[in-house]
Order: structure tokens, then C-alpha cells, then sequence
């Protein structure tokens, strides 16, 4: 059920960074992998921040996407 949980909040939270970063989405495996990812750079970011976030499913939603815009932001950078 895990595993099943962090594909469904990858998949969400990569597409919303894709709609929000102006990339329009990456298909459904690339959505996933950047939402996972973006999911892990959040948690770290919030954490060493000190910043405690909202738990649960938005919650997870919200961070995995903050963190995904992160790394698109980041990503665009490097290919100017």
C-alpha cells in the first residue's frame, strides 16, 4: 500500500509542479519520478528549514510539488 501510495502523490505532485512551472506535465512515468523526488527535496527542505507542514494526503500533495518545482526551477537553469 505504500508503494502504491507515494506512485499516487508522485504522479499529482509531478504534474501540478509541471502545470505550475509552466512545463505542462512530462507524461505519467516522468510525473512520477520528479513528484517522488520533488517529495524527498521538500521533506529536506521544510525540515532544515524548521517549517512543519500540513500531514496528510494535501499535505504530501503540497510538498512533493513544492519540492518538484524546486528541481524544474533548478533544471531550467542549467539549460539556458
Amino acid at each position: 500500500m505504500g508503494l502504491l501510495y507515494a506512485l499516487l502523490i508522485g504522479a499529482l505532485a509531478g504534474w501540478l509542479a509541471g502545470n505550475l512551472m509552466k512545463g505542462g506535465g512530462f507524461g505519467l512515468l516522468l510525473n512520477i519520478v520528479i513528484g517522488i523526488i520533488g517529495g524527498l527535496v521538500g521533506n529536506w527542505l521544510f525540515a532544515t528549514l524548521g517549517i512543519s507542514f500540513i500531514e496528510g494526503f494535501i499535505g504530501d500533495i503540497l510538498t512533493g510539488a513544492i519540492g518538484a518545482c524546486v528541481i524544474l526551477f533548478i533544471a531550467s537553469l542549467f539549460k539556458k
